[in-house]
């Protein structure tokens, strides 16, 4: 028989990572385990860890919701299960759960190894590039992380912005071009919706002026009629973020497209129900020319791994994701991914730290 059962750990970051939502300190993940009682001391491992503020299932209830999952799994006396089965199980609404009882399925069905996909990723063989990722902080800060990623190597960086006075940002940018022009150095940036829709067009004309290759959620989402007028008349392609969050149906999700028309949409599979959620969006954007790219959302190492393993699945090959987030936290699950060279990579021979 199949059991499950959960863990939990509290992620503390390195600094206080700030969004224009406001400041981390801490972040909590839970993990499910999946067992198969003829499978002796093999476990499929999957992560949830919703966001404050975005995720549908984050909330104080959460720990009930997941003990609740399990004894729901439990009691059916499940002797077969897999990925496909995880979102008619959990149900709508709770996308960061559904994420983690796939993986733990795949991870299960594989051999409780860590390797959900046989992919050049997986196997080590290929590496995923992804863009540096610049925080918000002061001047100062924001400075320091800049001169680090060039240093590091990364041909493309990703900015926070919204949170300090945009004078300020604006000279942030204008020092980064200053030494890396666009031929060097491809830059994004992330308003997570911090710019009021009457606003939006002037800034993102000043934003132009140092070739940036695409703006996150410029507006809050919620606005479908605004932000597809910003789409029209953007001097900068704007990518669609928070705009996806709760947007399940296929024909919701192909009408959101086809209203609002971005160049780009940001996949994230904890706020959007996992695997075969970010697949379909994927299927709905490339059938209308809408570029994209997969992004962790804050997870330990064993989530990182199963959404890098998922953008492993498709070709990108020198288009940089946003899978960077494995060195934010001073208590980490170990595990045999590193970043060199502004790219990600899977060392399938390592060695894991399981959690719970």
């Amino acid at each position: 028989m199949l059991n499950l059962r959960f863990s939990q750990r509290a992620l503390r970051f390195n600094f206080s990572a700030r969004t224009s939502r406001g400041a981390l300190a801490e972040h909590a993940a839970w993990y499910l385990h999946l067992a198969d009682d003829t499978l002796p001391d093999v476990e499929g491992i999957g992560e949830a860890a919703p966001l404050a503020g975005l995720s549908p299932d984050y909330g104080p209830d959460f720990p009930k919701v997941i003990a609740g999952l399990c004894e729901r799994f439990n009691a059916g006396a499940l002797t077969a299960f897999t990925a496909a089965d995880a979102p008619a199980f959990v149900g709508l609404g709770l996308p960061a759960l559904t994420f983690a009882l796939e993986t733990a399925a795949l991870d299960l069905a594989r051999g409780g190894r860590h390797e959900l996909y046989s992919n050049a990723f997986s196997r080590g063989e290929a590496a995923l590039p992804i863009n540096g990722l610049v925080w918000m902080g002061d001047a100062a800060f924001m400075r320091e992380q800049i001169q680090q990623k060039l240093v590091a190597g990364y041909s493309c960086l990703k900015l926070k912005i919204g949170g300090l006075d945009f004078v300020t940002e604006l000279s942030l940018l204008a020092e980064i071009r200053a030494v890396a022009p666009p031929e060097r150095l491809t830059l994004r940036v992330d308003a997570n919706g911090a710019f009021a829709p009457a606003e939006a067009l002037a800034k993102l004309a000043q934003l132009a002026a140092f070739d940036i290759h695409s703006i996150e959620q410029p507006i809050a989402a919620g606005q479908a009629a605004a932000l597809a007028a910003l789409c029209r008349t953007s001097p900068i392609p704007i990518a669609l973020d928070e705009e996806l969050i709760g947007v399940t149906k296929p024909a919701q999700q192909a009408a959101l497209l086809d209203a609002v028309r971005p160049a780009y949409i940001v996949l994230k599979p904890t706020l959007l129900g996992g695997h075969a959620a970010t697949r379909q969006w994927i299927a709905l954007a490339e059938a209308r020319g809408i570029g994209w790219w997969i992004t962790s959302a804050l997870e330990s190492n064993v989530g990182l791994n199963a959404v890098a393993q998922l953008t492993g699945e498709y070709d990108v090959r020198g288009f940089a994701q946003g899978l960077g987030t494995g060195q934010l936290y001073h208590n980490n699950l170990a595990a045999p991914l590193h970043i060199s060279g502004g790219a990600l990579r899977y060392a399938p021979e390592g060695t894991w730290e399981t959690p719970g």
